[in-house]
């Protein structure tokens, strides 16, 4: 079973607010309604 897929942009801005902004994984991913685990490379 495959994981839903995201832009490229989605991406990097979900990973910016986490790394530049110092939020959580957490409350990223709550705020843009995808799984923690969408952090993970893979």
């Amino acid at each position: 079973m495959s994981g839903k897929r995201y832009p490229e942009e989605f991406k990097i801005e979900a990973v910016k607010q986490v790394v530049d902004r110092g939020y959580s994984v957490a409350s990223v991913a709550t705020r843009l309604d995808i799984p923690p685990t969408a952090f993970t490379p893979g």
